[in-house]
């Protein structure tokens, strides 16, 4: 009887959802049609996870029940489960931020946006790991989650090569800032208005100091809020950011300036 020898595969799957393109990287040492297997079963799995919640929380979907609560046809004592909960969870972080990171547009609409797309990235991780997947990366419009390594096969945990998160130059779209590796650190999350112009409310009445925000975290909705939330309210926000929660930051200021924590000037 031969033996099929197990070699480390990368396979990798992507998905439109939430207005930007979802990646999942699933590393194997099965065979090459259980890898094969494995990924196409996560890719279904976490795809269903971020179109359900597309379909509920996008205010660009006329039809979704955060639409309807946007036109005042449902009230939020009468929304959903998970409307709620989300919610919720953002009201508490706007406590925890000092109100730089807020659900609530300037208009006074309810607009989950800023939180639902990390709850997904959450969900997704979640069931990957129901599935029995240690060794995987999400990736969703440069927001990043990961679990175990992408060379599960060879070196000891240890020593393992750790996933890498690259961080876009927002003065310079084709070119990175650099590559922060995820490895006590399990999600990175970049806001800014390079992209998708001045679409975060800052602080006050001033424009944001920032133009570009990336911050490691240990879970996937810390780090989507407080680099919200470090865009929004300045530096202030950002000195309060590390020292409560002990994440890494990266800022770039309009000029092209750079303030980053020590753990982003060791992956320089």
């Amino acid at each position: 009887m031969q033996q099929t020898s197990k070699v480390q595969r990368l396979r990798a799957r992507t998905f439109p959802s939430m207005g930007t393109v979802v990646s999942l990287t699933v590393a194997s040492t099965a065979p090459a049609e259980t890898a094969v297997d494995e990924v196409e079963s996560a890719v279904e799995v976490v795809e269903g996870i971020f179109t359900h919640l597309d379909l509920t929380f996008s205010l660009y979907r006329a039809g979704s029940e955060a639409s309807r609560l946007d036109r005042g046809e449902l009230t939020l004592a009468y929304a959903s489960e998970s409307m709620q909960e989300l919610y919720a969870e953002a009201s508490e972080w706007r406590l925890a931020t000092e109100g730089a990171f807020t659900a609530e547009r300037p208009d006074g609409g309810l607009d989950l946006s800023g939180i639902v797309k990390a709850h997904a990235m959450r969900e997704a991780a979640l069931s990957l790991r129901a599935l029995g997947l240690r060794d995987w990366c999400v990736n969703a419009g440069g927001d990043v989650l990961v679990s175990g390594s992408p060379d599960p096969g060879h070196s000891a945990p240890d020593t393992k090569e750790p996933w890498l998160a690259g961080i876009v130059d927002p003065l310079d779209r084709q070119a990175l800032l650099g590559a922060f590796p995820l490895k006590s650190m399990s999600a990175l999350a970049t806001s800014g208005s390079a992209e998708r112009g001045e679409h975060i409310w800052a602080v006050g009445s001033n424009r944001p100091e920032f133009a570009q925000v990336s911050v490691a975290a240990s879970d996937i909705v810390t780090a989507d809020v407080l680099a919200t939330a470090i865009v929004a309210g300045g530096a202030g926000a950002l000195d309060r950011a590390v020292d409560r929660w002990g994440v890494e930051v990266l800022a770039v200021r309009r000029d092209g300036t750079l303030l980053s924590t020590p753990g982003f000037r060791k992956a320089a």
